[in-house]
C-alpha cells in the first residue's frame, strides 16, 4: 500500500477558516466529527479527556482546521514517501514493543472523503524512526498498519520519532480508499525547533498534540479524494 494524505489538524497558526468574512463559517467537519465522537467509546488515553485531542488547542480554544472539509474542498496534502518504507507490515494498532525507549505517543483521529462523511474500512500503513533517528529496515520495528472502523476512525499507539540530519520529528503514513489513488504523506509536531528547517515540512499537516500522563497525545483528520453526495446540512 502507498498514499496517504489529509486535512488535519488544527495548528498553532489558525487558518483562514474562522476569520470574518470567510466564506466557510459553518464547519461541517467539525459538526460530523463531534457527533461520531458522542457515539463512539472514549480511548483509554482520552478518558476523562475530549474523545478528540485536537477537540480544544492550548487555552481551551478550539483549533482551526487546515484545510477546512467542506463540499469541494482540497484533500490532505501529499509528501514523498522516503527512503525507509517497507511494504505488507504487520497489522496492528500499537507499535510498542517491551523495553522500546522513548516517550509514549498516541495518535488518534478521523479519515473523511471531501464532502466531510467518515470512511470506513480505510487502511492506514504507519512507520517512523526510533528514539534515536533510526528506521528499521530489517526487521517491522515502529511499523504496522491498521483500518479504520465503522466510524472512520483510527488510534495508534506508538513512541515520538527521534531526530536524524536534515529532518523535523515526523511520522510516515499512506491510506487508499477503495478504488481509488494512494495517498502518502507525513505528520508534523507543532513548535518544533527544525520545522523552520526542514525543507520537507508543511504546516497544512501538523497534528494537535499535548503532554498527558507522562506521555504525548496527538490527533488528525485525514480528507482523502473521494467524491461523496455531501447529504444534509449540518
Amino acid at each position: 500500500m502507498d498514499g496517504a494524505g489529509t486535512h488535519g489538524a488544527g495548528t498553532d497558526d489558525p487558518g483562514t477558516e474562522g476569520r470574518p468574512g470567510s466564506p466557510r463559517l459553518v464547519r461541517r467537519k467539525t459538526v460530523l466529527r463531534a457527533a461520531l465522537a458522542a457515539t463512539a467509546a472514549i480511548p483509554v488515553a482520552l478518558a476523562g479527556g475530549p474523545a478528540l485531542a485536537r477537540t480544544f488547542a492550548a487555552g481551551g480554544t478550539a483549533p482551526q482546521l487546515t484545510p477546512a472539509c467542506d463540499d469541494g474542498d482540497d484533500p490532505t496534502p501529499e509528501q514523498m514517501e522516503g527512503p525507509y518504507f517497507k511494504p505488507r507490515s504487520p497489522q496492528r494498532t500499537s507499535l510498542l514493543e517491551p523495553g522500546m525507549p522513548g516517550t509514549r505517543l498516541t495518535v488518534t483521529g478521523y479519515v473523511f472523503g471531501r464532502a466531510c462523511r467518515p470512511l470506513a474500512g480505510v487502511p492506514l500503513d504507519f512507520w517512523q524512526a526510533d528514539d534515536n533517528g533510526a528506521y528499521d529496515n530489517t526487521g517491522y520495528r515502529l511499523r504496522g498498519h491498521q483500518f479504520t472502523d465503522s466510524r472512520g476512525s483510527f488510534a495508534l499507539t506508538t513512541i515520538v520519532p527521534g531526530l536524524y540530519p536534515g529532518r523535523t520529528r515526523h511520522l510516515h503514513v499512506k491510506l487508499q480508499a477503495p478504488g481509488r489513488p494512494v495517498l502518502t504523506t507525513q505528520l508534523y509536531f507543532p513548535n518544533e525547533p527544525r520545522n523552520t528547517t526542514d525543507t520537507l515540512f508543511d504546516p497544512r499537516l501538523l497534528m494537535t498534540v499535548r503532554d498527558a500522563g507522562g506521555g504525548r497525545e496527538a490527533a488528525f483528520d485525514f480528507v482523502l479524494d473521494v467524491p461523496q453526495d455531501p447529504g444534509p446540512g449540518p
